[in-house]
């Protein structure tokens, strides 16, 4: 039997992920390929406890069906910490519950595009983006990006004369290259976008995880009419609860709340309530510092290595995240040093899978999350092996 399949599943590109997933089932290879943030810094004692108080409760209320938009007690106080730590006027009507953020891209591209529209993305850009707006079939549009963030004449060119539905950025800590939005760039990309029919979407997966603590204003505050915030618990709770959301103006979270009930109906109830639970009876700020204490320290262990062991190679220094990108010497192709790293039992992503537009083979991406500092450094000198050895 031939399966006539629509058209738009010919449209998603090669995913690598089954191939980093069968990478990752070896334990004799230490991966800085994935996404993942440190198993170890889950506080699952305290997860549990908020569960054990739901389900002691009202469990009956946690396990029945509920309103699309999410657990309104959730939904506030995701309002008030952006209130708190941003001075963004957001209140609990327009913030949406999702599966994660990953579901606010897929929802948002099915909202907003049509075949061949336009949208507009960094280059390099965050491949699980790519994936989710490629199925609605756009015309994408890039901008590359340097250490303060995206070129503002290509921006503003793009804009201007190229015009794009929307605009998707990551201003903190990008995946994958771990750079962030100066706040020039921050200014600058609102002025433009501002009195267009360009939206701004800013993914911000990993705002809170700054080594410095320091919180950096969102796009949204100098554009709130104009733009939209996606979050996410997984990066400073638990990514297996699939809990994120999406910021934004009342007239897109009607369009989005409808394609939202045709989807899933709602997010896990349950879990928003075993969150909303954990975060009112936890001190989260406290947690956050751990976490961005010890990604810090295993960041800086990993630049200082590639300086050591691979001079040869340039890399971006994050000042917060899980990522980091490393150029290659002219000539070594990432899929060289990926094969080589799996013989060699050390993996790291290459850079193809980021670009839309053809590009990423001298580029590789490093996790620093998700390895403690024995493992960094002995993944570093045996990536170092290989690099050397290739070059």
């Amino acid at each position: 039997m031939t399966f006539s399949f629509a058209r738009r599943i010919h449209h998603a590109p090669a995913s690598f992920l089954g191939e980093l997933f069968r990478v990752s089932a070896d334990p004799s290879i230490i991966s800085f390929a994935g996404g993942l943030p440190s198993s170890a810094l889950i506080d699952a004692e305290g997860l549990s406890e908020a569960a054990r108080d739901v389900f002691s409760t009202d469990p009956r209320t946690a396990l029945q069906y509920s309103t699309t938009d999410g657990y309104r007690p959730l939904r506030e106080y995701i309002a008030a910490r952006y209130r708190r730590r941003l001075g963004v006027p957001a209140t609990a009507d327009e913030i949406q519950i999702t599966n994660g953020s990953q579901q606010c891209l897929d929802l948002f591209a099915k909202i907003f595009l049509n075949a061949g529209d336009r949208v507009g993305m960094e280059r390099p850009a965050y491949l699980g983006a790519i994936e989710a707006f490629s199925l609605y079939e756009p015309v994408f549009e890039t901008v590359p990006l340097d250490s303060e963030g995206p070129d503002m004449a290509a921006f503003g060119t793009m804009i201007k004369k190229t015009p794009v539905k929307f605009f998707y950025g990551i201003p903190n800590s990008q995946n994958p290259s771990g750079c962030t939005y100066s706040e020039d760039r921050r200014r600058e990309i609102a002025e433009i976008i501002n009195g267009t029919d360009t939206v701004f979407y800013e993914d911000d997966a990993f705002g809170e995880l700054f080594f410095d603590g320091k919180p950096r204003l969102p796009v949204k505050r100098r554009l709130p009419e104009q733009s939209v915030i996606s979050g996410s618990f997984s990066k400073i709770t638990a990514p297996g609860m699939r809990i994120g959301w999406l910021y934004a103006p009342k007239e897109i979270l009607s369009a989005f709340n409808t394609v939202k009930q045709a989807a899933d109906l709602h997010s896990n109830f349950l879990c928003q309530q075993i969150l909303y639970r954990y975060l009112t009876t936890h001190d989260l700020d406290a947690h956050i510092h751990r976490i961005v204490e010890i990604y810090g320290r295993q960041c800086r262990l990993m630049c200082d290595l590639f300086d050591d062991l691979m001079p040869a190679l340039s890399h971006t220094t994050p000042a917060g995240g899980m990522f980091l990108t490393a150029t290659l010497p002219d000539g070594l192709h990432a899929m060289k040093v990926f094969e080589e790293g799996i013989r060699q039992k050390i993996a790291v992503l290459p850079g193809m899978p980021f670009y839309v537009d053809g590009g990423g083979t001298d580029m590789i991406r490093l996790n620093f999350s998700n390895a403690d500092e024995e493992k960094i450094s002995e993944g570093m000198h045996r990536l170092a092996g290989v690099v050397n050895g290739l070059s």
